[in-house]
Formats: structure tokens, C-alpha cells, sequence
């Protein structure tokens, strides 16, 4: 193909994902930004195979259906719950490719002695193959780690050992060596694989370190370094479309990954070193046998009703929990109701409620809520004494006030939802367990909480019929 024609598709792509991203920042045009983000990577796919002269149109073509129905099976099939592994799963995609299409061009080059020699000299381009298979590895493993978690396969919490900290950093020095010893020495190949194979150690060392509240942050920090990786392979094909795609992936991880840091007061540097420049994690004081014991007030849906009724303020704080029971439909369905007989809703929203950014955001627009009834952490809190009633749904470490209260709890100064400020709080629980960071809440016994023992929808669904009843 001429040169022209594919550098002009590669800037209409690079065009096409720009307002791609731009359409995903509101809801009401998120839709288009996601298909002109699709168009792109048509585009570019399309273009570089053909350029490449790698499939015909025919092969790609075909390539679109199966890629088109498996993206439909996987759109109807895959529960929103489970959207955050899946995720998890195409970060690490994303980072495999990149190990593996960067190792298959420096070994294609190795293998010939002209390109051999013209690389041996290009510190840039070796440089941009050890990011590449460096990056990508951590990606790759990293994901995996982050899957079994948010699957909740085994390592669900923060996970320690002797010495963890120190086998991270030798980890990390082992890796980096090998990446420089490879620059320096690109005829041994068998470099690039060893330091890809230190990376996927450390990618397991970094993420395992994680906590479970902070599964949020991880997610986008992966996506991140998803991004970079693609970039830095970008580099290695001397592909500018790849280069530029990988840029907006990375630089938009790491701006929504500073912004998720930010909400939970964790340090960036922290996090991206996975805990290890974090003082030691403790336990949070006191086990919940001595925070709830004779304190706990169980409730009612018919109780419940009777708070709503009389209320004019009501918050519904949605968590996990919300996702789990599909309650998003009949949470608006109360809405309604409640709107009906005069009262305000609204849902507050934590930046890391549930398992990845914006979960809550896309359950509730998938029950139609309006968007502007979401209000977020900072801008309801200080409103919070005004509200009559607060619903916590499915939601556990974002309203727990140790985050405030415990210095030594794995959650210490994250900023949460202070519901505790409303006349009356309603948590929706199937039981006093620990949420996703493993500690009790203390909010379950304070003197204006009332525990609802009950699957979020069948909750919410009780309390409905109950207040049509009034």
C-alpha cells in the first residue's frame, strides 16, 4: 500500500481515539466514544495487515465476525459482577501480546545478520524491546494475580511473607539488570526471555502485596501499564498508530489511577511499587465479636417503609453487594416511588466502590438512573446531616469509619462516605461479615444504624412492596 495512504488511515485512527476517549468521559456520549474507539482499531488493525501484506481482505473479514460474536457472547453472558476479572484478563492480553510481539521482532532480527549489526547499534529500539517484554510481562502476571483475586479463586486479601519486601526489590534490580545486560549484549537473546520471565515474578510479587480495597487502583494501574507496553512495542515495529494508542492508554491509566490514589489518600509511588515503600499493614483493632456484641439493631422492610415514608432526603450508597443481587433495577423502581411521594433521592458514589472504576456508574446507567442524581464522595458528604434516610447497599469498606478512626487498619485514611452523619442508616447485608478488606464496621452498631439481613434485591424489593402498602 502506499506510504501516504497508510499514514493518513493510521492519523484518522489516532483522530478516532481521541474522541473516542473524549465521548467516554460523560455518560450520554459514551456509547459513541466506544464505537469510534472500535472504528479505530478497525482501522489500524486493517490497514497494518495489509500494508504488512500479512491477510487478505478476505481473512479479515472473517477476522471481524468471529471477533464481532465473540465480543456479543461475551457482552450478554458475562455478569456485570464479573466485568472486573474480565478486565483484569484483557490488561493482561494486552501485556502478553506485547512480550511476544516484541520478542518475535528481536529474535527475527537477531536471526539475520544485516539487521543483526544495524540493531546492535540502536540503543533506542533495543531499549524499546526490554520496555516492551518488561512491562508487558508485569502486565500479563500482574492481571492474572489480579483475577484470581477478584474471582476470588485463593489470595483474596493482601498477601505477606518473610522478607517480601526485600525479594521485591531484588526482584525488581534482577529484572532491570537483564534488561540492561540485553541492550548491552542483544546477540544473547536468551536474555530477553529471562528478564521477561524476572518480570512475570515480579509482577506476582507487586500485586499479590495488594489489599483487596485497593483492587480498584490495581485495575487501573494495569491498564495502565498495558498501554505502555503497547507503546513501547509501537517503538519496536516503528508503528505510529501503536505508538500513539498506547500512549492514550497509558498517560489516561495513570491520570485515572493518580485520581483513584487521591480518593483512598494512598501515595501513586506506593502503589506502583506495590506496597513496598508503605509502612508494615496491621490488623484492625478489636474483632467484631467485641464491636457488634448486644449492639446490633436487625430491622425490617415494613420498618423501613415507615422511615421512607416520613423522610425527605434519601441516599443510597450502592456497593459490590448492589452488583452481586442485581438490585440496580428495583433500586431505581424504589427511587421512582419514593420521588412520587415528594422525597429526593440521590446515590453517592465512592470513587472505588466495587471492584473497578466507575462499577457503580455503569450499573446504575444500565437501570436508567439519571446521571445526575450520582453525586460524588466529596461533593455529598457535607450534605450528609441533612439526609433523613441513608440505604448502603452491598457496600462495606467505603462507609467503614475505622478508615478515620484506626491508624492500624489495612483501610487507615481512606476517605469514605460518612453516612454516619445522616438521621438514620439502613445497611443491606446478608450478615455481619467482613467486606473485601477483611475488617468488621463499626458503623453496623452505632446508635443510628439499623442492619437489614437480606439479599440487596429481595431488601429493596420488600421495601418497595412495603411502601406501596403505606
Amino acid at each position: 500500500m502506499n506510504t501516504g495512504i497508510i499514514n493518513l488511515v493510521y492519523l484518522l485512527a489516532a483522530v478516532l481515539f481521541i474522541l473516542g476517549i473524549k465521548g467516554l468521559t460523560h455518560p450520554r456520549t459514551a456509547v459513541r466514544g466506544n464505537m469510534l474507539s472500535a472504528l479505530a482499531m478497525l482501522l489500524a488493525v486493517a490497514v497494518t495487515l495489509l500494508d504488512k501484506n500479512i491477510l487478505s481482505f478476505e481473512y479479515i473479514l472473517a477476522g471481524v465476525l468471529v471477533g464481532a460474536l465473540l465480543g456479543a457472547v461475551a457482552a450478554v453472558r458475562i455478569e456485570m459482577t464479573a466485568m472486573p476479572q474480565l478486565v483484569a484478563l484483557f490488561n493482561g492480553f494486552g501485556g502478553v501480546a506485547s512480550v511476544l510481539v516484541a520478542g518475535a521482532a528481536f529474535e527475527e532480527a537477531m536471526g539475520s545478520p544485516v539487521a543483526a549489526q544495524a540493531l546492535a547499534g540502536d540503543v533506542a529500539t533495543l531499549t524499546a524491546t526490554a520496555a516492551s517484554g518488561l512491562i508487558g510481562s508485569v502486565t500479563f502476571f500482574g492481571s492474572l494475580v489480579a483475577f484470581v483475586k477478584l474471582q476470588r479463586l485463593f489470595w483474596e486479601g493482601a498477601v505477606s511473607f518473610p522478607l517480601q519486601r526485600l525479594a521485591g526489590l531484588a526482584t525488581a534490580a534482577a529484572t532491570l539488570g537483564l534488561g540492561a545486560a540485553m541492550v548491552l549484549a542483544p546477540e544473547s537473546t536468551g536474555l530477553y526471555w529471562a528478564m521477561a520471565l524476572a518480570a512475570a515474578v515480579l509482577g506476582v510479587l507487586l500485586t499479590v502485596a495488594i489489599g483487596g480495597a485497593d483492587m480498584p487502583v490495581v485495575i487501573a494501574l494495569l491498564n495502565s501499564y498495558s498501554g505502555l507496553a503497547a507503546s513501547a512495542t509501537g517503538f519496536v515495529l516503528q508503528n505510529n498508530v501503536l505508538i500513539i494508542s498506547g500512549s492514550l492508554v497509558g498517560a489516561s491509566g495513570i491520570i485515572l489511577t493518580r485520581i483513584m490514589c487521591k480518593a483512598m489518600n494512598r501515595s501513586l509511588a506506593n502503589v506502583l511499587f506495590g506496597g513496598a515503600l508503605a509502612p508494615a499493614a496491621g490488623q484492625a483493632k478489636g474483632g467484631k465479636d467485641d464491636l457488634y456484641a448486644g449492639r446490633v439493631k436487625a430491622t425490617s422492610g415494613e420498618e423501613v417503609a415507615m422511615l421512607l415514608d416520613g423522610a425527605r432526603r434519601v441516599v443510597v450508597v450502592p456497593g459490590y453487594g448492589m452488583a452481586v443481587a442485581q438490585a440496580q433495577h428495583t433500586v431505581r423502581e424504589l427511587m421512582l416511588l419514593l420521588e412520587a411521594r415528594g422525597a429526593t433521592v440521590e446515590f453517592a458514589i465512592h470513587p472505588v466502590a466495587g471492584r473497578m472504576p466507575g462499577h457503580m456508574n455503569v450499573l446504575l446507567a444500565e437501570a436508567e438512573v439519571p446521571y445526575d442524581k450520582l453525586r460524588e464522595m466529596d461533593d455529598i458528604n457535607p450534605e450528609l446531616a441533612q439526609v433523613d434516610v441513608a440505604i448502603v447497599l452491598g457496600a462495606n469498606d467505603v462507609v467503614n469509619p475505622l478508615a478515620k478512626t484506626d491508624p492500624s487498619s489495612p483501610i487507615a485514611g481512606m476517605p469514605i462516605i460518612d453516612v454516619r452523619a445522616c438521621r438514620t442508616v439502613v445497611v443491606v447485608k446478608r450478615s455481619l461479615s467482613a467486606g473485601f478488606a477483611g475488617i468488621p464496621n463499626p458503623l453496623f452498631a452505632a446508635d443510628n444504624a439499623l442492619m437489614y439481613f437480606e439479599d440487596g434485591k429481595k431488601a429493596v424489593q420488600q421495601m418497595v412492596a412495603a411502601v406501596k402498602e403505606l
